[in-house]
Parts: structure tokens; C-alpha cells; sequence
């Protein structure tokens, strides 16, 4: 594998989504759930990031944190402060607002395809009738939106997979994933920030520390991110 190398290529800004209404229902006693959409798409993920930013840029007293996913947003509060009713009021004025774009970063994640950093990359080109040097140039060509981290510290969901590499998971997981996996299991792809078991199929491994605890921060994506793999030489 190469050395690793610097992943944020470019900061850049996302207008704000033309709608940012947003369902409201309780989750617990604590933390409200607001509702984008019922389906994965990068208009409904916009107004969840950007209603994620314009908290983030509000100063509001007693907001404990923030939590993104493909078509929702959490929003976890200090009971002491806000109770549901009171917080939802502020966050339908905080969205009207609308306030100014999101910064927007690229990230270049450099990968080793196929060999021991890729042992599934035969099979996902024989599913798909593609060569593996097919797959590996659809991959790398994409342009790809971490609509959320999960799984494991740093796990990037990432949505923009070319329809004609989706593949179905291995019917059997494997009880070790290599730290930097790069997988495919349906539409979608993602990196394994550390070495656990899993499922997706593995096309090549990346140097980069996804995860580090030791970091100022330690994600090295966040939510929201735009992502591009870059094959290694």
C-alpha cells in the first residue's frame, strides 16, 4: 500500500436547499427527530445537513448535539432548557431563516485496488459483467456524498455508487475487515475506518486513518462531505 497521504483536497460552499420543512415527532425525552423525506436522495440529504449547519451556526443554549442520517436529523437538548414543544418552534424559525450556505469539503481518498487490499473486486466484476479494471475506473470516476457516519467511529455511508457496480453483500460476512477496506454492498459503498467484521465486498484498502482518537478530530470525514477515490499507484 502507499504512504498515506492528505485527504481534504477543497472547501467549497452548497447553497441552502429550497425547502427545509421538516416532520417533528420526540425521540425520548431528550432529543428531537426531524424527518426530511422517507427515501435516500441528495435533495433530502441537503435539507439535513443544512438544517445541521444552521444549528450548528445559531448559538442556541442547551443543543447537546446533532445527529445526520440519510433522510433525518436528531437533535439532542438539554431537558433543563428546551422541552419538545419549545425547542420544535425555535427550529421552524431557525429554518425559515435559512441561514447562508454550507461549507462544502472534497476529500480525495487514495486506493489500492484489487490483490490481498481487494480480494472481492474478481467478483464484483464477474456480478456486474465488467472487468476488474472496469470496476476499478467506475469507482474511482464517481464523485460520491457521505450522507452519514455510522457502524464504526468514521464509517462513511456514502451515496453516487455507479448503478452498474451495485452488488449484493458476500452471503457470508467475514469476521475481520482490514482497516481501510473500501466495499460495495448494494447501491452503496464505504470504508471500514477499523478492523472489524463485515459484510460489504471488499474491491481495495486505503493508507488513509479514517478514525484516529488521538486527532483534534478524530473523523477524518464528517457527514455532508463530497468524497473521491484516487487509484494508487
Amino acid at each position: 500500500m502507499p504512504r498515506p497521504g492528505r485527504g481534504v483536497a477543497e472547501v467549497k460552499a452548497r447553497s441552502a436547499p429550497h425547502e427545509l420543512s421538516a416532520r417533528f415527532s420526540p425521540l425520548g425525552d431528550s432529543a428531537l427527530l426531524l424527518t426530511f423525506g422517507a427515501v435516500i436522495d441528495p435533495a433530502v440529504n441537503d435539507r439535513v445537513h443544512h438544517m445541521a449547519h444552521c444549528i450548528a451556526m445559531s448559538g442556541l443554549a442547551g443543543i447537546l448535539g446533532v445527529v445526520p442520517s440519510y433522510t433525518a436529523l436528531g437533535v439532542h437538548f438539554d431537558p433543563r432548557v428546551w422541552d419538545h414543544g419549545s425547542l420544535e418552534r425555535a427550529l421552524q424559525e431557525l429554518g425559515a431563516a435559512r441561514a447562508g450556505a454550507v461549507p462544502l469539503r472534497t476529500v480525495v481518498i487514495p486506493v489500492c485496488y484489487g490483490g490481498e487490499d481487494g480480494p472481492d473486486l474478481g467478483a464484483v466484476a464477474a456480478h456486474c459483467g465488467l472487468t476488474p479494471a472496469q470496476v476499478i475506473a467506475r469507482h474511482s470516476q464517481g464523485v460520491y456524498r457521505v450522507h452519514f457516519l455510522g457502524f464504526a467511529p468514521g464509517f462513511p455511508y456514502l451515496g453516487g455508487l455507479d448503478p452498474a457496480l451495485a452488488t449484493p453483500r458476500r452471503a457470508t460476512p467475514r469476521t475481520q475487515v482490514p482497516r481501510g477496506s473500501v466495499g460495495i454492498a448494494g447501491g452503496q459503498t464505504g470504508i471500514y475506518p477499523l478492523e472489524t467484521p463485515g459484510g460489504w465486498q471488499l474491491i481495495g484498502r486505503t493508507p488513509l486513518a479514517l478514525f484516529d482518537p488521538l486527532r483534534a478530530e478524530p473523523c477524518l470525514l464528517r457527514a455532508g462531505d463530497l468524497l473521491r477515490f484516487e487509484v494508487a499507484p
